[in-house]
């Protein structure tokens, strides 16, 4: 990531406390704030006032938010976010002084984020289901795709460099942020309608039968035939909803299960075939560029969490 190349000298030279350091940078309407703790301990408390989100950069948090009996372990590649006025308490249990654990929080006010929202209403609508793109504040938790990693990649040299435009492309990176955001609740959304009511529509219908079929190749021809639709208009309808095409779709979904399957116990390559992949060298590429890590390191460093 990014952020172990850039600033490292200047955390070294500006820390002041053993246990935790942090290095906060200002932009429009929001603040990246870098953490580095150097310390096992327990029982850390963060809230905040705006939105909240957070990517683990290097080693392990155990968050706490109090709607989960158990702890959620926070790895790298992953991001966790906090509504305005969420409270989490944190444990560190790997931290040390040569390997201190490290994270990131991009902090971003709500008047932000409901005017991206107001834009998205103008932009795009959900017809199938009552949404208007507002924020539904939850705390989310999950593993982030590579172009997610690569967007935050791209805000922390933005926010630690002084580029003659840095106001304005930190602006543009926040708002991005925000729209994958507010994309991925929405198709949350439309995805659970689409298990209650799969005939409501073509689109619900389409879904449906993907998430049925997830190990079957993909046949564009059948999956029209089942959403009553021409070719173009399910391209439309798929880009509309769910911000990609009928085949990535079935791609992610894919991809997704077999994460799953990795994290519960199977090998990779029982992962790669169950999920309907039929070349473990592909199914590899394809897992790395979606999840930023190779199935084996995904499934070594999960490993490792449940162990520790």
């Amino acid at each position: 990531m990014q952020i172990e190349k850039l600033q490292l000298e200047k955390r070294r030279e500006k820390r002041q406390l053993l246990i935790e350091n942090k290095l906060t940078f200002a932009g429009p309407e929001t603040e990246l704030s870098i953490y580095d703790t150097y310390r096992a301990t327990s029982g850390v408390g963060l809230d905040a006032d705006q939105l909240m989100y957070c990517g683990m950069v290097k080693g392990k948090k155990i968050m706490h938010d109090f709607q989960q009996t158990e702890g959620q372990v926070f790895l790298p590649h992953e991001s966790f976010v906090m509504p305005p006025g969420e409270y989490v308490e944190i444990d560190f249990p790997d931290a040390t002084e040569d390997l201190p654990t490290t994270c990131l929080t991009i902090e971003i006010a709500k008047e932000r984020i409901e005017t991206i929202s107001e834009r998205m209403r103008d932009l795009t609508m959900m017809g199938e289901i009552d949404h208007d793109w507002a924020y539904q504040p939850h705390i989310v938790h999950t593993h982030h795709t590579t172009d997610t990693q690569q967007l935050l990649d791209k805000l922390v040299t933005l926010f630690t460099t002084n580029h003659p435009d840095k106001a304005m492309m930190v602006d543009l990176g926040v708002s991005e942020l925000i729209i994958r955001l507010l994309r991925q609740q929405g198709r949350e959304l439309l995805l659970a309608y689409c298990r209650k009511m799969p005939d409501a529509s073509g689109i619900t219908a389409a879904i449906h039968y993907l998430e049925k079929n997830i190990e079957i190749p993909l046949d564009i021809d059948l999956l029209c035939r089942h959403a009553c639709m021409s070719r173009s208009r399910l391209y439309i309808e798929f880009k509309k909803q769910l911000g990609c095409s009928p085949g990535e779709y079935h791609q992610q979904m894919r991809l997704k299960l077999a994460a799953d399957q990795i994290r519960t116990g199977k090998t990779v390559t029982q992962a790669c075939y169950d999920v309907g992949f039929n070349d473990l060298s592909h199914f590899s590429r394809r897992f790395t560029r979606f999840f930023g890590c190779s199935p084996s390191a995904y499934r070594e460093q999960h490993n490792a969490a449940v162990v520790s």
